[in-house]
């Protein structure tokens, strides 16, 4: 292998944690970093090699974190600095990389700089978006409650989390926005000082020995000129397809890189909402790109649903395939993908694309292997190990994300809906909350997460008895076990991490056989150059036919995610069972 190829975090495989939702130390219902620190063993036996760790930062908690009201301290939520500290030798004494979410788009508006902009003061007049509003009477748009009267916002832009993009402030008298919440105000990148402030903020995690950086919503910073309002008839009045990814995203991001980033061997992945192309992602990865190491796109996690938060569509496995192949072929020998399902913005991937229901096992590891054997780099979010599924929540009440609650709130005061009734199954197939219940350590009181008489910050999943931590690790056949085998399996083989990716069955809508081959250079000295892995992806058997120029190949059944799997000597046409996966390698 081709020693200048290698990166440490090409190689890694990343472990999320939700703080929130992993572990409560202090009996309150609210997982915090001393009980990260308590559970770092877990990520160790588990095989994982970097921690990433949403946001812990000072924050009234609007967007349960991702509202910062101050960079450089941890709010009392999560306990101390000292504790944070404690999560940070924790993991690097287990040789556990730590990576820290950052969000550089937007601050809390009870940070002091977004207080000092509203007051015009401390030279920060011009730190955020403000505009001027516009007479209502000359715009198509409805002007909102709280603005002036007569008067409507800058444009028809609408916020990701419901309502108008715009607030007005009475203290400024005048409008500014916020794609997300209103509590949540976009900083303006444009203004130098902005970022270097954001510049400074990021060197001082740097000082404190992190490893990476996961960048929030990194292509939002540049927006257009003039706040152009959007069609109407596009999602959020076409806010979405006109912020991403802007005339001087590049620009701003290059700089960070430039910045902060040079010098340091580090993680840096940026989140690009929107329909990110594979050719503008190249722009934040190529080597002489931006300076990201990769992005998170969401073409694959956006398939299956509709505009409207709880709209689902029908998908097929073929539109899956075409997502991955167009980021495999397209980013080869340009830059690194990002393989992930899961996170804190995504329902479980089991109930998403697999059967949570009678091969809720056998379905979790199949889309596992899809995971580790892929090129890129492996993602895993807590509980995603045990194949864990969505919760059945049962009233709005239930839930705690702030894009859900207002979001239906806003659809039933307009009348789009009658009850959360017509609603439900959408929201429990697509909210932010269903990944957000609380870990599941054992089948006691409170799931092991807190303490038996405390209440826990979210409901738990009603499953817990039956899937948690104690019980998978005691199991050999469990999810949890077929992760640390997949996780040591890629660790232990070249082909698996660089090897290049060939779709085999690009029209079935049940197999997914691909292969991935080392080229000359890199397959010196690897045990094997070439790799064969075969998906069941449904109910039913299938046949599974190797390609031509892989039938009779000596091999060696690496890995099964079924009992009894012969261990064939070549790689050979097989039925595989409902949600089989297999791996050969090749001799």
């Amino acid at each position: 292998m081709d020693e200048a190829a290698r990166a440490w975090w090409k190689e890694a495989t990343v472990y999320q944690v939700y703080p929130r939702s992993f572990a409560d130390g202090d009996g309150d219902g609210v997982g915090d970093l001393s009980g990260l620190a308590s559970r770092a063993d877990y990520l160790a036996d588990l095989g994982v090699d970097v921690g990433w760790l949403t946001p812990v930062y000072e924050s009234p908690m609007a967007d349960n974190g991702y509202d910062v009201a101050d960079y450089r301290a941890v709010d009392d939520t999560f306990g101390s600095m000292a504790d944070w500290r404690a999560v940070r030798d924790a993991l690097h004494e287990r040789d556990i990389r730590l990576v820290m979410d950052f969000v550089p788009n937007h601050t809390s508006d009870e940070h002091a700089w977004f207080r000092a902009s509203r007051a015009r003061e401390d030279g920060k007049a011009d730190w955020y978006h403000w505009a001027d509003g516009v007479d209502a009477d000359t715009v198509a748009y409805d002007a909102p409650d709280e603005g002036p009267s007569g008067e409507a916002p800058p444009n028809n832009w609408r916020s990701f989390f419901g309502g108008p993009a715009w607030t007005y402030d009475d203290e400024r008298g005048q409008w500014y926005l916020h794609l997300f919440d209103p509590k949540q105000p976009d900083l303006d990148w444009s203004v130098p000082a902005v970022r270097a402030a954001i510049h400074d903020e990021l060197r001082y995690w740097l000082d404190e020995g992190i490893d990476g950086f996961r960048l929030d919503v990194v292509n939002l910073l540049s927006k257009p000129d003039g706040y152009p309002s959007g069609d109407e008839s596009e999602p959020f009045n076409g806010s979405l397809r006109l912020v991403p990814d802007g005339s001087r995203i590049h620009e701003y991001v290059s700089g960070m890189s430039e910045a902060v980033f040079a010098g340091h061997d580090l993680l840096t992945v940026g989140e690009c909402i929107g329909d990110l192309s594979v050719e503008e992602a190249a722009r934040y990865v190529e080597p002489d790109g931006d300076g990201l190491s990769m992005v998170f796109h969401f073409g694959h996690v956006g398939i299956g649903r509709g505009d409207a938060l709880w709209e689902r569509e029908p998908w097929s496995l073929t539109d899956l395939k075409a997502v991955f192949d167009r980021w495999q072929n397209g980013l080869a020998g340009r830059g690194w993908n990002s393989l992930y399902f899961e996170n804190h913005d995504q329902p479980r991937v089991v109930s998403r694309f697999g059967d949570d229901g009678d091969y809720r096992l056998e379905s979790a590891t199949c889309i596992a292997t899809l995971l580790h054997t892929l090129c890129g780099t492996p993602y895993v979010y807590q509980g995603q190990e045990l194949g864990q599924t969505n919760p059945t929540f049962e009233s709005l009440a239930e839930f705690r994300d702030v894009e859900t609650v207002r979001t239906v709130e806003e659809a039933l005061a307009a009348g789009e809906i009658e009850s959360f009734d017509d609603v439900r199954d959408g929201l429990n197939a697509h909210s932010r909350d269903t990944s957000r219940t609380p870990m599941q350590w054992t089948d006691g009181p409170n799931a092991g997460f807190t303490d038996p008489d405390a209440e826990p910050w979210i409901r738990l999943h009603e499953d817990y008895r039956e899937v948690n931590v104690e019980a998978q690790r005691s199991d050999p056949d469990s999810v949890w076990h077929y992760y640390r085998r997949l996780i040591d399996l890629r660790a232990a083989n070249d082909v698996l991490v660089y090897g290049a990716y060939e779709n085999h069955t690009p029209e079935d809508e049940q197999v997914w056989a691909y292969s991935r081959t080392l080229g000359d250079e890199a397959a010196a000295g690897a045990e094997s150059d070439r790799a064969f892995v075969a998906l069941n992806w449904g109910g039913e058997p299938a046949r599974v036919e190797p390609p031509a120029s892989l039938a009779g190949a000596a091999a060696t059944l690496a890995l099964s995610n079924r009992d009894g799997a012969p261990a064939p000597e070549r790689v050979e046409p097989y039925t595989a069972r409902p949600w089989e996966a297999r791996v050969y390698l090749l001799d």
